[in-house]
């Protein structure tokens, strides 16, 4: 059986946290974080292209149909608000990927290593596919926001 995302991404932690320790260690903070921000980009567009080969529709279909798989394991609670062909608008009511971040005391972290790259995961399905988020529970916010949409 295929590990969830959830089980997958409390891998990566494991792996993620002691290396941009280490980084931080030798380089600083910020050029730590820069090193780990465009590895998670690259991997997040890589990603993305996975998605765009492998799942059939436009690309906020391809968004509506994945979404289920970072929701297994009971990893998210949301509500869909709107689903069409060309938006596809949710609200994550709770994350078990901040909970375990929050937990390991890294919650700027996890931002940056589970949050962040959805808007490269968003590029690499498609340059014209736009993701505003303006909430998420990893930086305390009650809820995080997802709109999906096509470029105008």
């Amino acid at each position: 059986m295929d590990a969830s995302i959830l089980e997958q991404t409390k891998a990566q932690a494991q792996v993620l946290l002691p290396v941009y320790k280490e980084l931080k260690s030798e380089l600083g903070e910020k050029k730590a974080k820069s090193i780990m921000h465009r590895a998670l980009e690259k991997w997040g567009v890589e990603t993305g292209k996975q998605i765009n080969n492998m799942i059939p529709g436009n690309p906020v279909e391809k968004i509506a149909i994945i979404t289920p798989y970072y929701a297994a394991d009971e990893a998210l609670e949301f509500e869909i608000l709107k689903k069409t062909p060309d938006e596809f608008e949710y609200r994550v009511t709770r994350c078990q990927y901040a909970e375990h971040y929050k937990e390991l005391g890294e919650s700027e972290l996890g931002y940056r290593f589970v949050c962040s790259h959805d808007f490269s995961i968003a590029a690499g399905i498609s340059p014209d596919l736009e993701l505003v988020r303006d909430k998420t529970i990893m930086q305390d916010d009650q809820y995080c926001h997802f709109c999906y949409k096509l470029k105008k």
